[in-house]
């Protein structure tokens, strides 16, 4: 299925995320809580403890071996400085997911985006089988949209009030990568 670490940069590994990286991406997502907060829906307090990783972790695991998602996190040493995941599987004829991904603040602008993006395209070709990649970002999160263009991403439209963020409906644009023309798998 998902195989085990990769160099992304000098010192920053992608590897599947692990019920035991429930404490470090507390530290992580605290640390980077203001970062992301411009980006992100709200959080409940748990969320950031190791008991609400735990079990968030937990869900993301069981929707790996359920083939509905894979997440994977970006590490330096001890600490966790980065997340990306496919989710939302379809396959059938659909055979898509949706990448989304995140950069500890401390490591933003060492293109450690643009690589987890890559590999996490690559797996889904190679490894989940998928065609097709989407993304949405919200419209003024043009560092991320340089990130997807970047990664061979095209924009395709604008979603009207497509996620709940910062207490409204937020207007997001889409990007898509085509991954392979593989023929559909029979069975």
């Amino acid at each position: 299925m998902i195989s085990g670490a990769v160099d992304l940069a000098q010192d920053v590994l992608i590897r599947p995320v692990a019920l035991d990286d429930a404490a470090a991406l507390a530290r992580a997502y605290r640390r980077n809580r203001d970062h992301l907060d411009p980006w992100d829906p709200d959080r409940p307090a748990a969320f950031y403890t190791e008991e609400g990783q735990v079990e968030r972790v937990q869900v993301q695991l069981a929707d790996r071996r359920a083939g509905r998602s894979a997440h994977w996190v970006l590490v330096s040493g001890a600490e966790i400085v980065g997340h990306a995941a496919v989710s939302n599987i379809v396959l059938g004829p659909a055979r898509s997911g949706n990448l989304g991904y995140w950069i500890d603040a401390e490591h933003v602008g060492r293109g450690l985006a643009s690589a987890a993006a890559r590999h996490v395209c690559e797996a889904a070709d190679a490894r989940l089988g998928l065609h097709r990649v989407e993304a949405g970002t919200l419209l003024h999160n043009t560092a991320s949209q340089r990130v997807l263009t970047k990664c061979g991403f095209e924009e395709y439209g604008v979603a009207p009030s497509f996620l709940y963020i910062k207490g409204a409906w937020r207007d997001h644009r889409l990007f898509q990568k085509i991954l392979n023309d593989r023929p559909v798998p029979e069975g």
